[in-house]
């Protein structure tokens, strides 16, 4: 398993997501104690699907992030480089009772640095908590504008930087002692959350995420807050002609 302060390499990155693919939405519920699902909600409104619309969902994992932000009419794809978290959402997919009130749903293999996509292909590209485990962040996010149409939108849903001082302590002494102490009791894969606290506390913060983004090609980056900042929303448009 890649550390969090060395190269990370994609194989074993991808390894380690496929060995918690059959318990990860349910980690992810007691982990944050429920807040994942209000942070799936405010990406929804800030990827704002329309139908008609084409919307890539980047470190989709199982789907269920894609599920969320699509709407009954859209073409949604959820991208992913770990087979076990796109062979355990396409199962869950197929068993569902409920598809004709969702998105048209697409599982599709893929790495954020060679996206399997043509230039312009999606009206919003969407990735939530997968861009701090890609080994160039940059280019990842110079690959989701070329996919991208000119006017089209970009959300990225990430562990920050909690500004209140006290707080961040607090945070990070939770994320270096309970969190894989949790871990080590629910998950068949421990390693792979100390891999995820010790990535969120090497991130950079909402400031220097916002002009990466910038410098990767898009324009009017900005963020949202959420849970005091231990997430942080961020958007902006590929520039050209308006959506």
């Amino acid at each position: 398993m890649a550390r969090a302060d060395l190269d990370k390499r994609p194989g074993e990155v991808a390894a380690m997501f496929d060995a918690v693919a059959g318990r990860y939405d349910l980690l992810n519920d007691v982990l944050s104690a429920g807040q994942v699902r209000l942070w799936r909600r405010v990406v929804a409104r800030a990827v704002g699907a329309r139908p008609g619309e084409r919307i890539l969902d980047l470190a989709a994992g199982t789907g269920t992030s894609t599920v969320t932000v699509g709407v009954p009419g859209a073409d949604c794809v959820a991208c992913d480089f770990s087979l076990g978290m796109l062979r355990a959402g396409l199962r869950r997919a197929q068993a569902g009772t409920n598809r004709e009130r969702g998105p048209r749903l697409a599982f599709v293999a893929g790495d954020a640095l060679r996206l399997p996509f043509a230039d312009g292909a999606f009206d919003a590209v969407t990735i939530s908590f997968g861009l701090r485990n890609v080994a160039d962040p940059a280019a990842a996010l110079a690959e989701m504008c070329r996919v991208t149409r000119p006017g089209g939108r970009l959300v990225v849903c990430e562990f920050s930087r909690l500004n209140a001082r006290p707080l961040r302590i607090a945070y990070e002494r939770y994320l270096a002692r309970a969190l894989p102490a949790i871990a080590r009791r629910v998950s068949r894969n421990p390693a792979a959350y100390e891999y995820l606290a010790e990535s969120i506390v090497h991130w950079p913060g909402q400031p220097d995420l916002a002009r990466l983004m910038q410098s990767a090609g898009w324009s009017a980056a900005r963020w949202r807050d959420l849970t005091f900042g231990i997430v942080a929303v961020h958007t902006a448009r590929r520039p050209g002609e308006t959506a």
